[in-house]
């Protein structure tokens, strides 16, 4: 394989490390999907970010097979993401309300199936050579560009809400350490579909931890004490944590207001059956 070659070490030292961020990134819906089989329900998670995830893997899994270069790195994580994002999106059908299964079946069938089955053949039978990898290279990049739409309306939110909550640190500077990794391999293999998105992942990773350093601390003040009962009740809100190859992934965090509103409820709930118990007959 040519990256092995000496020449190209670096690129296969960015491109493991890569595999490792964008593996662990894969990996942060685990405990949305924990969540849903646990209750048997997928309350209120959706499913697009799940079937954007799908195919942007498959459109840079296609592009990496096309590339004459060796791309054996790009093959085997976007090989993992469409596995993993196929497992998620069949257990969300399983527990989906008829409704939500419906519109992800629809979704499926036109992103997934048509516009790539389009994708491919216009690429492959219409198109021959370099021509058919640039073209293809800039349907992934401009996939990549959109999905920073995400984080975008997360860094409004802190910005407006001037709390942290979501948007925990570790994961934007899994962001930023993601783009730093995936632009040195695009850089060194002069890739400029690989490494243009990394550009803007570096620029988004850098500006929420900035916002982090800023707001931090300043919703403490008002959280509250969650007991292990109340935890079981805790409201999950998704947030959309982008993988500078282009993939997005959601991570479910707990809605503090509302836990603390719940909380309340149930606090007031247990004083009134203790006073009914205390009561004299």
């Amino acid at each position: 394989m040519a990256i092995l070659d000496s020449h190209n070490v670096p690129a296969l030292a960015f491109g493991l490390l890569g595999n490792v961020i964008s593996f662990l990134v894969y990996m942060a819906p685990l405990p949305t999907f924990y969540r849903i089989c646990k209750r048997k329900s997928t309350e209120g998670f959706q499913s697009l970010p799940y079937l954007v995830a799908l195919f942007s893997s498959m459109l840079w899994l296609y592009y990496a097979l096309l590339k004459p270069a060796d791309s054996t790195l790009l093959i085997t994580i976007n090989s993992f993401g469409c596995v993993i994002e196929i497992i998620y999106i069949a257990i969300y059908i399983i527990y989906a309300t008829r409704d939500a299964r419906r519109i992800t079946v629809k979704l499926f069938m036109v992103m997934n199936v048509g516009s790539f089955a389009s994708i491919f053949l216009i690429t492959y039978f219409a198109m021959q050579g370099s021509l058919r990898v640039q073209v293809l290279g800039w349907i992934c990049v401009s996939i990549a560009v959109s999905v920073f739409a995400a984080p975008l309306s997360i860094v409004a939110q802190v910005i407006r809400t001037k709390s942290v909550e979501f948007m925990p640190f570790y994961l934007s500077l899994a962001l930023t350490l993601s783009a730093i990794t995936w632009f040195a391999y695009g850089f060194i293999l002069k890739d400029i579909c690989i490494a243009i998105p990394n550009v803007l992942g570096f620029i988004m990773g850098l500006l929420q931890m900035l916002l982090y350093g800023i707001y931090k601390n300043s919703g403490n003040k008002n959280k509250a004490v969650v007991t292990k009962e109340e935890k079981e009740l805790e409201p999950m809100r998704d947030i959309v944590v982008v993988n500078t190859l282009g993939t997005c992934e959601v991570y479910p965090i707990p809605v503090i207001g509302d836990v603390n509103e719940q909380g309340k409820e149930v606090a007031e709930d247990k004083e009134k059956t203790a006073e009914i118990k205390e009561s004299p007959a």
